[in-house]
């Protein structure tokens, strides 16, 4: 079996991506890792190529900033990434610079590929989601975080990414998935304020003109964590790769989980999802089989 990792990245240093996180993470399972470095404004590149592995093939990318809607310019370079993945792969792994397998689930992301590999019914694998927020210690669990995404799927280049690159589509239509108990960490909503602020800047021109921007973004330096409507504290482990980032913290960020900032409507789906953990009316990118 033959596994292939591929990611997009731009401007990591100046947004404070946990990239090399990222790649190291999913490293174990891959025989070789494509990662498309966008033209930065910063030493991505150089970040990159110090990331000490054979398996690393850099794809250097110029992004497209004309392309403002729907985030299609992240699909775009996503599937230029995937273009690169080895033909003789049968895998190929997905992971976003700020998200991160916790090594804990190596084994089960291995036996879940090996298992379906000759099974062409199957499509990708479903992995569950974790979204961290304004520090390490909370999560967000609202019903506006997705809570599964595909994020192996096979390498099949009929299969591509899907809208913003939130996940992968065939010709337009859902994958066929099977569930994996392996867990993503998602940290893009942890940097410091004044980071998390010009990172939500540069991130909306890739959906919206600049028009919007000015009416929706706020102009101040650093972003306002405390408008959240839901959190819970986080009781686990973070995959070791992140232990050296999370001592490097050096903002702060407190929050009571006991209030919870949601409709009347959203505090009983909230409810119902908490007793029975069902999503009433949960969206999915995907058919599961």
């Amino acid at each position: 079996m033959k596994v292939s990792g591929f990611t997009i990245v731009r401007n990591a240093i100046k947004y404070d991506y946990p990239v090399v996180e990222a790649i190291t993470s999913i490293l174990p399972l891959c025989d070789e890792m494509i990662v498309a470095v966008g033209k930065s404004e910063d030493d991505t590149l150089q970040l990159i190529g110090s990331i000490n592995s054979p398996k690393i093939r850099i794809i250097e990318t110029v992004w497209d900033e004309s392309i403002r809607k729907d985030g299609k310019l992240l699909a775009i370079e996503t599937n230029k990434a995937f273009s690169s993945v080895s033909q003789n792969a049968d895998w190929a792994f997905y992971v976003q610079a700020d998200e991160v397998l916790h090594e804990k689930f190596i084994p089960v992301v291995k036996e879940a590929m090996e298992k379906w590999k000759d099974d062409k019914r199957v499509d990708a694998l479903l992995f569950n989601y974790t979204h961290f927020y304004g520090s390490y210690d909370y999560v967000a669990d609202s019903r506006k975080w997705y809570r599964h995404e595909i994020r192996v799927i096979r390498n099949d280049k009929s299969i591509s990414s899907w809208l913003d690159a939130i996940s992968f589509r065939r010709n337009g239509n859902k994958l066929s998935v099977k569930t994996t108990d392996a867990r993503i960490y998602h940290y893009g909503w942890v940097k410091s304020p004044a980071v998390q602020q010009e990172k939500q800047k540069s991130f909306h021109k890739m959906w919206h003109e600049d028009e919007w921007l000015k009416k929706n973004i706020s102009a101040k330096f650093e972003f306002d964590y405390g408008n959240i409507d839901s959190l819970k504290k986080f009781t686990g482990t973070h995959p070791a790769v992140m232990s050296d980032r999370i001592g490097k913290k050096n903002w702060q960020f407190e929050h009571d989980p006991s209030v919870r900032n949601l409709s009347f409507r959203n505090r009983i789906l909230f409810m119902i999802e908490q007793i029975t953990g069902w999503r009433i009316g949960e969206y999915r990118n995907y058919k599961i089989v």
